[in-house]
């Protein structure tokens, strides 16, 4: 049990587990997600798409074998840490006050200093504490001994961020609600009713788009007279609604459909490009908004394109259908009615819908702590430096200093001597 523990735990399993993570993502990044075997053999070759399906390459990112190897990073990382903690904690209470005969040992060694504590303020060090060492007197000191912790915590951080990436792609949910201002559309799924109360597009002086921002009120229709929260949200600025994220996504245009019978007005209704309605007393016809067209112009042998944003002529794609069956698909301008029967249809005030995309992660906040914590970890480990020195006077009343850092090298020894500069002549360098 011992040799698995001590396998489990070991560097070498942590970088092939990196590498092979490394390897897993890269390849499934070339490899199309959630198609059919069709695709897959039509794309590849029907030897290859069943490969691709049996080892889940589809979906590579919720297959067993992905999730088994961050389950085994995650095991390694959180062995290596548990193993070090007690030697860690062990070094960081020793270093408080530093062992002379380590320091002798291993240390930078610097000789005949007059003023040992004009090396300790240069240095930074405070309140050094004093001693004796084979008869000698000494003073000590250190600092920056949290910075031991760095690896620990920057390991500790990365195993967070693992469990909580991983835990929130396996459990998190993503709906889409699109609309108008003024209308109510339901989070499917849920018993959370999105109202959109607003919707604006920033311009720029030059007429092109800054920004898309979205007033929205969330409702919980499960209770009577559910609680409500607002907020406005914009690309790159989510709002944050009973435990959801709402992110403006994109948006498209939307048009109101008149339906008349015998000259009478019979429904109107806004829907978006892509949408359909049935007429209300006839519901096998039905009413297809294929696009919006807001500068529309024909181009020979390409169809219906529009030449900018602006509603300079403004033109309608629809198409209907009878049960099922196409009747027809044609382009409408404003002044132009569709005439079915005792049927006629109508295309106007084109608006622009947005898209808001809605996220449930419960764990983002843990993925988020692993953040954190791992850039807390890269700052202990790469600028708060341990440092120690030790100052041992000698017989002719001069002192001599040994100072050391593990990870501070040949920068930290420059610093000493320069520390040492002041100390023998009294003066500050």
């Amino acid at each position: 049990m011992k040799k698995v523990w001590k396998f489990l735990t070991s560097m070498k399993l942590a970088i092939a587990l990196l590498i092979i993570l490394a390897a897993a993502c890269a390849g499934a990044s070339f490899i199309n997600q959630g198609q059919s075997y069709d695709f897959y053999a039509q794309m590849y070759s029907e030897r290859a798409a069943a490969l691709i399906l049996a080892l889940s390459l589809d979906d590579a990112f919720h297959s067993w074998w992905f999730i088994a190897i961050n389950a085994f990073l995650c095991l390694n990382l959180l062995g290596c840490n548990l193993i070090r903690l007690p030697q860690l904690i062990r070094r960081t209470k020793a270093e408080k006050t530093p062992d002379p005969k380590t320091l002798i040992s291993a240390g930078t060694r610097e000789e005949g200093i007059s003023d040992p504590k004009k090396v300790f303020e240069s240095l930074h060090f405070t309140s050094p504490a004093e001693g004796s060492f084979e008869g000698k007197k000494t003073l000590s000191a250190s600092k920056n001994r949290i910075g031991y912790w760095g690896a620990w915590v920057t390991h500790l951080g990365i195993l967070l961020l693992i469990i909580g990436f991983s835990l929130g792609q396996m459990t998190h949910q993503e709906y889409t609600v699109y609309g108008v201002p003024g209308q109510t559309k339901m989070i499917e799924g849920t018993d959370l009713a999105v109202t959109i109360d607003d919707f604006r597009i920033g311009l720029r002086e030059d007429d092109t788009v800054e920004q898309y921002t979205a007033d929205i009120t969330v409702q919980d229709l499960s209770v009577p007279d559910g609680a409500r929260e607002s907020t406005e949200i914009s690309v790159n600025h989510p709002g944050k609604l009973f435990g959801m994220s709402f992110y403006q996504n994109s948006t498209g245009w939307a048009a109101k459909v008149g339906i008349k019978k015998s000259g009478n007005d019979l429904q109107n209704d806004v829907i978006c490009a892509g949408e359909y309605v049935p007429v209300r007393d006839l519901p096998e016809l039905v009413v297809f908004f294929n696009a919006f067209y807001p500068d529309y112009v024909l181009v020979p042998g390409v169809g219906p394109q529009t030449q900018s944003g602006q509603l300079n002529n403004p033109a309608y794609l629809y198409s209907l259908y009878y049960q099922g069956e196409i009747l027809g698909m044609n382009v409408l301008m404003p002044d132009e009615k569709i005439t079915v029967s005792d049927y006629e249809i109508t295309f106007s005030e084109p608006q622009p819908y947005t898209l808001i995309q809605v996220k449930k992660d419960s764990f983002q906040s843990l993925a988020f702590l692993g953040g954190i914590l791992t850039m807390i970890g890269l700052i202990l480990s790469f600028y708060l430096l341990p440092e120690k020195i030790l100052a041992v006077e000698e017989e002719d009343g001069t002192f001599t200093v040994y100072g050391h850092s593990p990870k501070g090298g040949a920068l930290f020894k420059e610093r000493l001597k320069k520390a040492v500069l002041a100390g023998k002549d009294g003066s500050q360098q």
